[in-house]
């Protein structure tokens, strides 16, 4: 069992010492040159998340993704096994998109240019009129496979002709800590996606400090919550490897004040922290909340680079940051609830989802103007607190991937 640090009283940071103290520079997120190399060695390199097994909920059940960041297309399937398998999405004959529409259900893959079909676990089945071709042999042209697993119902894919690790060892225990919460039965999802112009690590950052609560959200976040004499303070950080955690404690009766609602969620007893009442999901995993704070609220998992697991218990939220540029990139937000059993259940989450992403688009509008604010480039030493090891811990591992991906590919010297 892995121990993890615990803090004396009052810093968090000093029990991680490789993160240094003093400012740090956000040099990371304004370079083109540094977003470069940052394609090849974080996002060509690490496990990325593009969805959940219930997008894929039978066998031929197809999905396409857009990575931009990679500069691919990417086909995930449900084969006849029940396996999810991930393709790029290019047909063999003479590279045309294989699959135009978002998703769908099919029993073969099939071009529309040329009608090469392709099984769903991506062998070439049909080639119209075969015998044209000379020295051909359909066992050499099926579609090409991406690495591809699935952790607790995630799907993952890695892009490195070799993955340097599992899936299961990258995620680490502080992760795999998760392995036993329900996300199963959290099915009925609400999404939403916004493009954001800011570099993807910038918003990151808003999600893992809230040192920012009592100033940004003062319209929706009451004052016990607030504490405008010292500072809303979580009550447990954690890191493993290039993963992130963050905790607060809390209940949803200390969370909530009237006079912070709308009229909308006094009626449907539900809004920014989720329904006030959830089902019963069973007994919840010890790594959900591995500082044992009393009374939890939030268990916030960080997965490098763009995934975002917020967990309140008996709902979650799921964000992804995809980049598309230096300074642009494309925020994808999902929430997942319980199934609705009432017609009451159905508009509590509908209410939950709205109230909640109008308080992410709060800190989404403010990232124009600090991206453009840094690119002004007149100061590069940015002093971060303690209550935001988390931001001097993501643009380190960003760059510490940089670096190691430029010593591993440099000329040798003679």
């Amino acid at each position: 069992m892995t121990q993890w640090p615990k803090p004396v009283e009052g810093s968090w940071t000093e029990h991680y010492p490789e993160l240094g103290t003093g400012p740090i520079s956000f040099r990371d997120s304004t370079s083109p040159a540094f977003y470069e190399l940052e394609k090849e060695a974080v996002f060509k390199r690490a496990w990325l998340n593009l969805a959940r097994v219930e997008e894929l909920p039978q066998v031929g059940s197809y999905l396409a993704k857009e990575i931009e960041v990679v500069n691919a297309s990417l086909i995930l399937v449900r084969g006849d096994d029940d396996a999810v398998r991930a393709f790029h999405n290019v047909c063999r004959h003479r590279g045309n998109r294989l699959v135009g529409e978002k998703f769908g259900q099919s029993s073969e893959l099939s071009c529309a240019q040329c009608g090469w079909r392709y099984a769903v676990d991506g062998t070439l089945v049909h080639v119209p009129n075969p015998e044209a071709f000379v020295d051909f042999d359909t066992a050499d042209y099926g579609l090409l496979e991406v690495h591809c697993d699935v952790w607790a119902g995630f799907i993952f894919v890695n892009l490195d002709v070799e993955p340097r690790q599992s899936l299961r060892e990258f995620l680490g225990p502080m992760v795999t800590g998760l392995d036993d919460y329900p996300f199963g039965k959290l099915t009925e999802t609400y999404e939403w996606v916004a493009h954001n112009n800011s570099n993807w690590k910038i918003f990151a950052d808003a999600f893992q400090e809230y040192y920012h609560v009592p100033s940004l959200h003062t319209q929706q976040v009451p004052a016990e919550v607030r504490n405008p004499s010292a500072g809303f303070t979580c009550g447990h950080f954690q890191l493993d490897g290039p993963h992130r955690l963050v905790s607060t404690a809390g209940t949803r009766r200390w969370l909530l004040a009237d006079e912070y609602m709308y009229p909308i969620e006094r009626a449907t007893q539900s809004g920014l922290v989720g329904p006030w009442r959830t089902p019963d999901i069973g007994e919840l995993p010890a790594g959900l909340n591995p500082g044992g704070i009393q009374p939890w609220g939030i268990s916030n998992f960080q997965i490098f680079p763009n995934l975002e697991i917020l967990i309140y218990g008996g709902w979650y939220l799921l964000y992804r940051y995809w980049p598309t540029s230096h300074n642009t990139h494309r925020f994808e937000a999902f929430t997942y609830f319980h199934p609705a059993r009432t017609v009451r259940e159905r508009i509590e989450h509908e209410v939950a989802a709205v109230v909640l992403k109008e308080f992410a688009l709060q800190d989404a509008g403010m990232l124009g103007g600090t991206q453009a604010a840094l690119e002004y480039d007149v100061i590069d030493e940015f002093p971060v607190n303690d209550q935001e090891i988390l931001v001097r811990h993501l643009h380190k591992v960003a760059v510490d991937w940089v670096g190691q991906y430029q010593r591993e590919t440099a000329p040798a010297k003679v």
